[in-house]
């Protein structure tokens, strides 16, 4: 078994392979959509058959799973929907877009939710491209209470046309249109200006690496996802871990001009993510009218701001720069102690601009999320998001002109 997944594929991949119908050699393209006890995949189904056509072979893997711990109603829901989608695919099929189900069932309840589901379909789908030698193969992950722009999956295509494009995210827009309920409504808008709040006050730091990091709208080539081990079995944030690991690799591109349109619906399937934070909002236990005080990223933004200095730089001269940033920046390097990390990253580094990389390496998403939970707990109360947002365009504006 050779090719460019070979290893992987023996290492890490659990189940034998559920598609057996031979892959044609021009595959460029499979969507994969995790699906348990879901009500809508037809119509995401039919909204991607509904796409502009695109020039590669493009299969549609449909990752029906289930855990050894679901109900007996959701096992016979998913079998039905199992049967529903074999059906879809007899009438459907056309001559480059052709739909897959698998079912994984009662998958070990130890590792079942939402990152095995992911992983059993997009390791299938590193298998197709595998068997026909493909590493530039696009796995595109989106879910199965999704629609799409009709440019969807040409936009992705063309993104990928470029060589060194290894991993894009999409464009997400919340279908709030669908909803009766105001509360609920008033929630999803909330929780989705929080996001490009997030991402946004993260580009404004000068953080290099930062990316939107939503599950249902990202595509990745065979190659860069086999080279970072593949998808995690995490229950939940399996596409946080999964795409802030890919930011090890470059920079990942983003597609703005064509949109994934999920579901604004309440689950109960995970604990944190756009489900989860709709449940408890409905509950009243979450406010999602706070959010993440701007002056914490502004403090960021000193330290960034200063990290070329750090190149190079002697003990003395460190411990200078080290008090004359803020106290919540202080604080938290303290905590990490940073200072024998510094010395470590510039033995390492040869020049400035690895010194930077490897730096941003260190200082990844996962502890800048950690220090605004540190600064939180310490320095700062949560601020209201409109208000953290109009801060954010303002600073923004202001070092725009300057």
């Amino acid at each position: 078994m050779g090719s460019f997944a070979g290893r992987y594929i023996q290492n890490n991949v659990i189940y034998p392979a559920f598609i057996h119908d031979e892959v044609s050699p021009s595959l460029g393209m499979i969507v994969m959509i995790p699906c348990l006890n879901e009500p809508e995949i037809i119509l995401t189904l039919q909204s991607l058959w509904a796409c502009d056509p695109v020039l590669s072979f493009c299969e549609v893997i449909v990752a029906v799973n289930d855990s050894e711990s679901s109900s007996p109603e959701i096992k016979q829901f998913n079998a039905d929907t199992f049967q529903k989608l074999v059906v879809w695919k007899l009438k459907n099929d056309r001559p480059n877009l052709v739909l897959h189900p698998i079912y994984a069932q009662s998958v070990n309840a130890k590792h079942a939710g939402a990152g095995m589901a992911r992983k059993i379909g997009m390791d299938e789908a590193v298998r197709r491209f595998n068997s026909v030698s493909n590493p530039n193969g696009i796995i595109i992950s989106t879910d199965s209470d999704c629609l799409f722009s009709s440019n969807y999956l040409q936009r992705i295509e063309s993104c990928f046309k470029n060589k060194s494009c290894f991993a894009a995210t999409v464009n997400f827009k919340h279908r709030t249109e669908e909803m009766d309920d105001q509360k609920q409504k008033t929630g999803i808008q909330l929780y989705e200006d929080y996001l490009h709040y997030y991402k946004k006050a993260l580009d404004f730091t000068g953080f290099p690496n930062s990316i939107y990091t939503i599950g249902s709208a990202f595509a990745v080539r065979a190659e860069a996802y086999v080279k970072q081990g593949g998808m995690n079995r995490r229950q939940a944030g399996e596409d946080f871990y999964f795409l802030h690991k890919l930011t090890k690799l470059g920079t990942i591109n983003e597609i703005n001009d064509t949109f994934v349109y999920p579901s604004a619906r309440i689950s109960d399937r995970v604990p944190f993510g756009t489900g989860a934070s709709m449940t408890k909002w409905m509950n009243d236990a979450e406010d999602l009218t706070l959010t993440y005080n701007f002056s914490a990223f502004l403090d960021l933004k000193v330290f960034f701001d200063r990290i070329d200095s750090l190149f190079r730089i002697n003990t003395d001269d460190f411990i200078r720069i080290l008090n004359e940033l803020p106290i919540s920046v202080q604080d938290y390097l303290k905590s990490l102690d940073f200072t024998p990390k510094l010395v470590e990253l510039n033995q390492n580094s040869s020049s400035l601009s690895a010194f930077r990389k490897r730096f941003f390496q260190f200082f990844d998403a996962f502890i800048i999320l950690r220090f605004l939970n540190h600064a939180h707990q310490k320095h700062y109360q949560r601020q209201n998001l409109s208000e953290a947002i109009g801060q954010l365009n303002e600073y923004s504006n202001c070092y725009r002109n300057h």
